[in-house]
């Protein structure tokens, strides 16, 4: 009888990694992959195996970091004004809406008639009072002559008094007149005297008051007349004209319309002087600051800017802001236009960082640092983020590789293979 071969067999003991690594390369020779060992190897660590081409991989860097935040927002008129009815009447609009207007230009006419009464009404009592200051001229005049004959009269009946006075002391002397007579002639002289002293004074005070009386009639007409100068730059105000060269943005009244006073007509905009409206989210509202700079790129051009106003309230979880650039090298800009802009928050040297990615919807305290074909989960430490980069603290050192990928599909694996 024939023997079989049972004798002959003797059992091998084959570990469990043999096992995997021939199971592996069998898989890989029937797929007719080319398969390095090294490979092989680092598959017997790796938890998860994902294409390396669907990843972002960013490498990291030593630089100038800029922390900055992203915003949206329109150009807007630096100096758009508006034009306004001067008084209540009928308006007569001369441009249109998109409008060029020179300054000075005349843009509405308003038809006052009520104004234009009035002015005749004042115009007319201003002649009235002209033609009364004449009349008080006149009578000053006439009372300044019946003084001036007065005091003339008094001072003839002195000088005659004078010579009486001196005739009568020469006959006394000789004679020739009694002393009643002596005495009745220096009686005249002393009422010559006193005569002539009180028209001095008398005229003296007629005369200031012909001067104050003609002095107040004068302040009235030119009162009066300050009134009529009044009305009349209020009338020619009703020619509304430019104050800025532009265009004339949005009428606001239909022609031939009644307007009141101090009505809004129409907006112009000043072609000269333009600033960028950008809106922030409302979690940057701290960090920003007046002085700050403004990377903004308008029409496929970048300009820089600083910030020149922030508004103290929040509306739809955004602050308005406004920037000023200059438009030296910039043409054709328009109201409304649309742009995007940086704000510069932080400016660093010398600093560690990567490029941005989703990865730090992990939190930014894990990453996965690539070697060779696999790649690590390792703890790291972020710090300030810009629109492009992230700062390390620690971690990661200068030239390490990393996943800046979204991380979900990671699943928390410690060792992840990167297939080619």
């Amino acid at each position: 009888m024939i023997k079989d071969t049972s004798g002959q067999d003797k059992p091998v003991q084959v570990s469990k990694s043999s096992h995997v690594k021939k199971g592996l390369l069998g898989v890989a020779l029937l797929l007719g992959i080319a398969v390095s060992a090294n490979a092989v190897i680092n598959t017997s660590n790796a938890q998860l195996s994902l294409a390396k081409s669907s990843l972002n991989i960013a490498k990291v860097t030593v630089g100038n970091f800029v922390r900055d935040v992203a915003a949206t927002g329109f150009v807007v008129a630096a100096n758009a004004p508006q034009a306004y009815s001067p008084e209540q009447g009928f308006v007569t609009l001369k441009v249109k809406a998109g409008d060029s207007v020179k300054l000075g230009q005349t843009l509405a006419l308003v038809d006052s008639p009520e104004l234009e009464n009035i002015l005749k009404q004042q115009q007319s009592e201003l002649l009235r009072l002209h033609g009364e200051l004449s009349r008080r001229e006149l009578e000053a005049r006439r009372d300044t002559l019946a003084l001036n004959k007065a005091l003339d009269l008094a001072k003839v009946e002195l000088t005659a008094a004078q010579r009486e006075n001196r005739r009568a002391q020469l006959s006394i002397k000789q004679s020739l007149i009694s002393q009643i007579d002596l005495e009745q002639a220096q009686d005249e002289l002393a009422r010559a005297e006193l005569t002539f002293h009180h028209a001095v004074k008398e005229a003296e005070i007629t005369k200031d008051t012909l001067a104050f009386e003609l002095e107040s009639a004068k302040n009235t007409v030119a009162q009066q007349q300050l009134a009529v100068d009044e009305l009349i730059r209020k009338v020619n105000n009703l020619d509304v004209k430019a104050s800025v060269a532009g265009i004339v943005g949005n009428l606001l009244v239909q022609p031939k319309s009644a307007v009141s006073k101090n009505q809004a007509l129409m907006t112009l905009v000043d072609l000269s002087a333009f600033e960028a409206q950008l809106q922030v989210p409302e979690s940057y509202a701290n960090e920003l600051g007046l002085g700050m700079d403004v990377a903004l790129k308008i029409g496929g051009k970048d300009v820089m800017g600083k910030l020149s106003a922030i508004s103290p309230e929040v509306n739809d979880r955004e602050v308005t802001t406004r920037v000023r650039f200059s438009q030296e090298h910039i043409s054709n800009i328009r109201q409304n236009q649309r742009l995007s802009a940086r704000i510069i928050l932080e400016n660093k040297e010398d600093v560690l960082m990567i490029r941005r990615g989703a990865f730090l919807d992990a939190g930014g305290h894990v990453a996965y640092k690539v070697e060779g074909d696999t790649a690590k989960r390792m703890s790291i430490n972020t710090g300030a983020t810009s629109i492009r980069s992230v700062e390390v603290l620690d971690g990661l050192r200068l030239g390490d590789e990393v996943i800046v990928s979204n991380y979900a599909q990671f699943k928390k694996a410690n060792t992840v293979l990167l297939r080619e």
